[in-house]
């Protein structure tokens, strides 16, 4: 099955939901974290949020705390933070581990499904994190915070994007536009 209708997820509020809630919609899957310097990308996943949620577009955060203990917050925490500093609308989940031992199910199928993302044309960030040692396990593995899955109408992976790729960037917004009129 390529689809992710068949997993469940925490809600920041700690109630479990099944994806299948999000049927028909098309989806944005960040990993976000708190203390990155690409941060401020939820200013932008909330515009984009707004700028298409009428038209079925649902952003979805997943805290997560795999690189450098940049998402060290409680739930709470999270939430208090995103709200109060980026007025984030989108529905958020609890904090979960996208890369290595422990990894999400959810996860384990979004990096298996798609295994490269688009990376930003002229982006110094994977060098950037590849000199440090930073890019560790498997190929296929989410990079740093900020990684986004497309999910088409028919809950299949249409893209994968590179962190640093701004979630207003052109490239994003026209998969967006994309996949909301097939």
């Amino acid at each position: 099955m390529n689809q992710i209708y068949q997993f469940k997820v925490n809600q920041i509020s700690g109630k479990e939901i099944s994806l299948n809630e999000y049927k028909g919609k098309v989806l944005l899957l960040v990993n976000v974290a708190s203390k990155c310097g690409l941060t401020p990308q939820y200013e932008g996943l909330e515009k984009l949020y707004k700028q298409f949620k009428d038209q079925g577009l649902v952003v979805l955060g997943f805290p997560a705390n795999e690189f450098l203990a940049q998402e060290p917050g409680t739930n709470e925490d999270i939430q208090q933070f995103c709200t109060t500093n980026f007025g984030v609308d989108f529905p958020m989940f609890q904090k979960i581990v996208v890369k290595g031992e422990g990894q999400h199910p959810l996860y384990h199928f979004l990096t298996e499904t798609k295994p490269e993302a688009t990376l930003k044309e002229g982006s110094t960030l994977m060098p950037r994190l590849k000199e440090k040692g930073l890019i560790t396990g498997k190929p296929n593995d989410i990079k740093w915070n900020f990684e986004k899955f497309l999910i088409n109408k028919s809950g299949e992976i249409s893209e994968r994007f590179s962190p640093d790729i701004d979630p207003m960037d052109p490239v994003i917004v026209k998969a967006v536009e994309k996949a909301l009129n097939q």
